[in-house]
């Protein structure tokens, strides 16, 4: 177990989709924003390691576990917890509680180091990773397996500057935005997803044109975000119906 840290929140209408509900993306970078002022409070903000060592953080896979949404205007609880490392890989929860404190959602993550000039994964330094607490294992966990799709739908997108971060790669919420938006808008308004598995697998670089491919089948969606013929993210998606979450609140 790992060192807990914790923040308030209410979700703005600017983060609220068509159903009223967060944007997932949105989600996803406020997690992150949420880490990371725990890092700060720990003595081990980005900047830090960035200026000892020319490192920065990347996320390689999400799971999202998702009884519900977090709804507009709602107020919400965001809990982090830095859970275990290995060698080479870094193991993060989220947990989202809603205002009566009954838990809403899990997000399990899995980040590494990467230099920041070579753009190669760089081993766990323990001097940054024990202030969280964190259990040091030598099992990694893995996501599931991904097959190439094969009569996948695709569009046609180009990076822009406004989808790059600060580590100069585009924002790990965006390659969720592309996956999104390929979705027929009849189906988003009717469904919400309740597993998420999301795989990074190499960098968009600024200027290029990448592919969003979906291929559903009934309540599962498979999603590759390709670029240059190579596959940059994969995921999959299982859905339910909107009204499921609307029967449980």
């Amino acid at each position: 177990m790992g060192l807990l840290y914790r923040e308030n929140y209410q979700v703005p209408f600017y983060e609220s989709d068509v159903n009223q509900n967060i944007k997932l993306p949105a989600l996803l970078s406020l997690a992150l924003h949420v880490s990371g002022k725990q890092s700060l409070s720990l003595g081990v903000s980005d900047d830090f390691i960035f200026q000892r060592y020319h490192l920065v953080w990347i996320i390689t896979e999400y799971e999202l576990e998702i009884e519900r949404l977090p709804k507009y205007a709602e107020k919400i609880v965001i809990e982090t917890e830095a859970l275990a490392y290995n060698k080479l890989f870094c193991y993060r929860d989220f947990y989202i509680y809603a205002e009566d404190g009954r838990k809403i959602m899990t997000i399990h993550s899995t980040f590494v180091l990467m230099d920041y000039q070579t753009r190669k994964v760089h081993p766990v330094i323990e001097e940054i990773v024990t202030v969280y607490g964190s259990e040091k294992v030598k099992k990694m966990w893995r996501g599931p397996k991904y097959n190439p799709l094969e009569a996948a739908e695709e569009t046609l997108y180009r990076v822009r500057y406004f989808d790059l971060d600060l580590n100069g790669h585009v924002n790990n919420s965006k390659y969720l935005e592309w996956m999104y938006d390929v979705m027929e808008v009849d189906f988003l308004r009717q469904h919400i997803p309740q597993k998420v598995n999301l795989k990074f697998v190499k960098e968009v670089h600024y200027g290029n044109d990448i592919l969003s491919r979906v291929e559903r089948e009934g309540l599962i969606s498979k999603h590759e975000i390709t670029s240059a013929g190579t596959v940059r993210a994969q995921a999959k998606i299982e859905w339910r119906n909107k009204a499921d979450q609307t029967a449980e609140k």
